[in-house]
């Protein structure tokens, strides 16, 4: 799967970061921050800030570096804020939607920032509407604000949560800003990340710890699953609150094969660590020697490095010479084509993957070549891809991927095809593998995603890989009862 080509991939979803600072204003490290989470949404950017007196806000449409200027920065005032960079899976792509998400009520101000989906959004929409609540937008992120809001009228701030949690209902991670109050908060299953980070002068939230190394942090550990986090108004600490246990997880196995940065640790697994360790178990599930192995770029780079590694390994306990197998970069890709490039007819787009990768003909030339990236979708990048290496000149195109054939839809955060376009939904790898005209095809197996992160398989969310799912969703199924009553089964999505 190679961001950004066409319609042939998952998207990221999201990234959120909340810091409270001593003795400095907290909109630069919140940018920095954005700036690290960039990967994770393109679609628009935000940071709310409270000075102690009165909340400031700026959320703009674009990429980090477009939608903050200096005079921005400087207009949000206060050593506490959150912040967001957002790619919507439901709710309108423009400012309406953009996050944080602020609004000011009797007991305050309030802003939130939302990684993850929500499968009862809909149904708790309703219930505020009827209860007098006015929208203006049509993002769940939202519907978490209102609820918030409505409990914090009658609760202090921990039984806020709580009550907030205990109603809804899918996959989140949040920061929080309540007056100059910075919280975190984990979905009970764990599925959206969130970290703490330790800077000398206080304290930082994020989706994924690279925004702390950013800020020259230290990684104290993940949130919990269920977990809220207070962080001290001086930024001289946080609290632990445990709202939410759950004797199981779901966690995002995505997050590790694609979404998240290589340099960072996810529930103390280091990415990049793990996509080499996969790429080493899809050699020894499925390894075929070949002259040359490369990535697609840059999704397949690291389970490439170690499928190669370990395919040099076993050549050489052969007694087949040296360790080394070619290793090598085989597509040069042109990082200034945007990923919202779109070409006017069909043959345009079905070409379109050219303006993105160009093949290194030295690599493939007279080769035998293994193509390794993280996953295949609906299969037209992969196709194209193929067509690209044997015009280039390789004798042999076999294509591995570094995660379990995607037949099913997901509703925890990430933005998917349909059943319908998904192509593993129809067709068995070896029949795909006749699809994209590869010499053969081979797929990363479950076991091999829940060893490599030591993680039990019933530890992971596999909606997308076997089409059942940690909530009920209408029309799908679910592979666990949990313990508490469903509010709904709706699908409404939002980042």
């Amino acid at each position: 799967m190679t961001a950004g080509y066409g319609s042939d991939t998952p998207t990221e979803k999201c990234g959120v970061v909340g810091v409270s600072l001593s003795g400095r204003d907290a909109a630069r490290p919140l940018y920095y921050s954005l700036y690290a989470l960039q990967h994770r949404g393109q679609e628009s950017a935000g940071i709310v800030t409270h000075d102690g007196f009165q909340q400031h806000t700026h959320v703009a449409m674009g990429l980090v570096g477009d939608a903050f200027s200096e005079s921005d920065l400087a207009t949000l005032n206060g050593s506490a804020g959150i912040g967001h960079v957002r790619y919507p899976t439901a709710g309108s792509v423009d400012r309406s939607c953009a996050q944080p998400f602020s609004v000011s009520f009797k007991s305050g101000s309030l802003g939130l920032s939302h990684n993850g989906n929500l499968v009862n959004g809909e149904e708790l929409r309703s219930e505020l509407e009827n209860q007098g609540h006015a929208f203006t937008s049509d993002g769940d992120t939202e519907v978490i604000a209102h609820d918030l809001a409505r409990n914090l009228l009658e609760s202090d701030l921990v039984r806020a949560v709580k009550r907030t949690m205990d109603r809804i209902h899918g996959s989140y991670a949040l920061t929080i800003m309540h007056d100059d109050t910075v919280l975190g908060v984990r979905d009970p299953e764990g599925n959206r990340p969130l970290c703490i980070g330790e800077v000398p002068d206080g304290y930082v939230l994020a989706s994924e710890s690279a925004a702390i190394d950013t800020l020259d942090g230290e990684l104290v550990r993940d949130v919990r699953p269920g977990e809220l986090v207070v962080l001290h108004d001086d930024g001289s600490g946080f609290d632990s609150y445990q709202l939410v246990e759950r004797e199981r997880t779901a966690h995002c196995f995505f997050e590790y094969v694609y979404f998240a940065r290589p340099d960072s640790r996810i529930d103390g697994t280091l990415v990049y660590e793990a996509r080499r360790e996969l790429g080493r178990r899809l050699w020894a599930e499925s390894g075929v020697q070949t002259d040359v192995v490369m990535p697609v770029p840059d999704s397949g780079r690291s389970f490439a490095s170690g499928y190669a590694e370990a395919a040099g390994e076993s050549r050489a306990a052969g007694g087949e010479g040296s360790e080394s197998v070619e290793f090598a970069e085989g597509l040069m890709k042109n990082r200034y084509v945007g990923r919202t490039f779109i070409m006017p007819t069909q043959h345009e787009r079905e070409r379109a993957v050219r303006l993105k990768l160009n093949p290194i003909a030295s690599t493939v030339e007279d080769k035998t070549v293994t193509i390794v990236d993280d996953s295949i979708v609906r299969g037209t990048t992969s196709t194209q891809l193929v067509s690209l290496l044997r015009e280039a000149g390789a004798e042999e195109v076999h294509m591995r991927i570094g995660a379990p054939p995607i037949v099913a839809p997901c509703y925890m955060g990430i933005d998917m095809a349909t059943r319908d376009e998904l192509i593993a939904a129809e067709l068995s790898p070896a029949e795909i593998g006749e699809e994209i005209e590869a010499d053969s095809l081979a797929y990363l197996s479950i076991d091999a995603i829940a060893e490599t992160l030591d993680l039990d398989r019933g530890e992971l969310c596999l909606g997308c890989v076997t089409g059942e799912y940690p909530y009920s969703i209408e029309g799908e199924e679910s592979d666990r009862e949990v313990d508490r009553p469903l509010i709904g089964t709706s699908a409404l999505a939002d980042d």
